[in-house]
């Protein structure tokens, strides 16, 4: 396993890091929070590392090319279930559970789609504006995870929040778009 895949398989791990440390109460809720910050952060940006080293070093891989998005997905997922759950003691506000459930619905399209081309031995790796949403989402989840009262903050989560949406549900389309011939030809 390359290092590429190695700092994926590290942001999978962290994932169930994240939660413990999210859900546990081992810790007054602040403490808490300021470490699954981190937590996340560390993680988001083994998603740029990895990514930039497999490029760089001519590491790209099936393997990666399939695990890099399924790790963001469940980085993401996790991390705005949890914003969900939190949502009452959160200061940045409500993350709407409805744009949650829209931002899942499409990971599960894009990754039953890409279940449909492994079939035909296709791999098929995230596009430009996927890797945008994800900035987007990630950085949206981070504002949401600082345990700092401001109603600046809240209104940016919140902007990040619908700025999510849009750019999932335009890369959902696109991808559909993309790949409308693997879908055809089952």
């Amino acid at each position: 396993m390359n290092i590429a895949n190695k700092l994926t398989t590290a942001r999978v791990i962290l994932v169930f890091v994240f939660m413990a440390v999210i859900w546990i109460p081992f810790t007054d809720l602040v403490t808490r929070l300021w470490l699954a910050l981190a937590i996340f952060i560390i993680a988001s940006l083994t998603d740029f590392l990895d990514g930039y080293l497999a490029r760089k070093l001519n590491l790209v891989t099936n393997l990666g090319k399939f695990m890099d998005p399924l790790a963001d997905k469940m980085l993401v997922a996790a991390a705005m279930i949890a914003i969900v759950d939190l949502r009452s003691v959160l200061p940045a506000g409500n993350l709407p559970a409805w744009i949650v459930v829209i931002i899942l619905l499409r990971e599960f399209m894009v990754s039953g789609i890409r279940l449909v081309a492994a079939t035909d031995n296709k791999v098929i790796a995230a596009n430009y504006l996927g890797k945008v949403k994800t900035v987007i989402q990630m950085v949206m989840i981070s504002v949401y995870l600082i345990p700092i009262e401001n109603g600046f903050l809240s209104g940016f989560a919140l902007v990040l929040a619908y700025a999510a949406l849009l750019l999932t549900l335009i890369s959902g389309f696109e991808y559909l778009w993309q790949n409308r011939e693997i879908l055809k030809n089952q």
